[in-house]
């Protein structure tokens, strides 16, 4: 969480606003098909298929997205896949110009890095 201070009051910024905002940027972008799970949790959460019926209002948009924000900083990790015959290199500049864009017009907090990893490709 991030509190910003203003001339009108402070702004809260949470952890669960950026990773939708970034889930929802990244769902957009040219070649994206999908997003690979990120650590443990988000493991557990796509191989049980039971989970969202006890848990109805867990949020699946932040899927392979994590961040840290060091300093008023962030860093952005994504796993992705995308689509076969796409210019991966061209792919990956454009979310990275992408998500950096919309994160910094949005809160104003600098985003240091933004790192894609590519974990496969589908036709």
């Amino acid at each position: 969480m991030i509190t910003k201070r203003t001339h009108l009051g402070n702004i809260i910024v949470t952890k669960q606003f950026f990773g939708e905002l970034i889930g929802r940027t990244i769902v957009n972008c040219f070649g994206v098909v999908d997003m690979n799970a990120d650590g443990p949790k988000q493991t557990v959460f796509e191989t049980l298929p039971f989970l969202p019926k006890i848990f109805p209002k867990t949020n699946y948009i932040d899927k392979g997205i994590s961040f840290k924000i060091i300093n008023d900083k962030l860093y952005i990790q994504l796993h992705i896949t995308v689509m076969y015959g796409v210019n991966v290199s061209s792919v990956v500049k454009s979310i990275q110009h992408k998500i950096k864009y919309v994160v910094e017009e949005e809160t104003d907090i600098k985003v240091e890095r933004v790192n894609v990893f590519i974990d496969g490709i589908k036709s």
